[in-house]
């Protein structure tokens, strides 16, 4: 893992995210809460969504492409519809159902799924709801993950000079564009695939970087001098601030 950080920016802009709150810091966050490991609380959209909640036998890994952590129950596929093509992965959801809340984040999708259904993980199932029950009414809204210190750029294996995939780690709020900035100085967007990783199909080049990530409140990370690591990762700098 590559060290090499440049510089970090955050950019707050009012959206419908609850405004994002000013320039956070690249140290552990505050607010998070212990009791939460996956989620903070703050809430990150005003909309509330209904559904039904299901389960599974989930292991952390899905089509979100992260790695497999059997340790880490509070995890859950999302309907197709809200998972909108990956648009989800990463983000931290809060549920109430009949017998409790839970905050879990969004590893997988659930095609046979109606929109705004959640298949939720066999351990975040009881924390909820009976387990005999099996389906259960819920509503949720997305909330900021209680992650502390910076994002990670993960290079997916296969990528180089001519062909680079990037997937964005261990971020607090949802994500919703990645940029890198090419041998002339210009900003460049790079579209995301189903399977949560931005693709630059002609190549980022050999690198080291500068990207530009954005989140769905309007909060924006820069960061200069990022590393190359093929199938690895090379940290960020700084964190998104949590959702007010």
């Amino acid at each position: 893992m590559s060290g090499a950080r440049g510089i970090w920016v955050a950019v707050s802009v009012f959206l419908a995210c609850g405004g994002g709150g000013g320039g956070g810091t690249a140290g552990p966050d505050a607010d998070s809460d212990a009791d939460a490991p996956n989620g903070g609380g703050e809430v990150c959209e005003g909309e509330v969504h209904t559904g039904e909640a299901t389960y599974y036998s989930a292991d952390g890994s899905g089509n979100c492409s992260f790695d497999a952590d059997p340790g880490e129950p509070m995890v859950a596929a999302m309907n197709t519809v809200d998972y909108a093509a990956s648009a989800a992965c990463g983000a931290c959801v809060a549920i109430d159902g009949p017998d409790g809340s839970i905050i879990v984040r969004i590893v997988d999708s659930c095609p046979g799924c109606p929109q705004g259904d959640i298949d939720l993980s066999e351990g975040a199932f009881p924390k909820i709801a009976a387990k005999e029950l099996g389906r259960v009414p819920i509503s949720w809204r997305y909330v900021s993950c209680a992650t502390s210190g910076p994002i990670v750029y993960h290079f997916k294996e296969g990528s180089n000079e001519w062909w680079t995939a990037v997937q964005i780690r261990g971020h607090k709020n949802p994500i919703a564009s990645l940029e890198f900035k090419d041998g002339e100085g210009q900003w460049q967007a790079v579209p995301r695939l189903d399977y949560n990783y931005f693709v630059a199909e002609q190549g980022m080049g050999p690198g080291p970087y500068s990207f530009r990530v954005t989140d769905t409140a309007g909060n924006v990370l820069e960061d200069s001098n990022v590393a190359f690591v093929e199938a690895g990762d090379a940290p960020g700098a700084g964190q998104f601030p949590a959702c007010e």
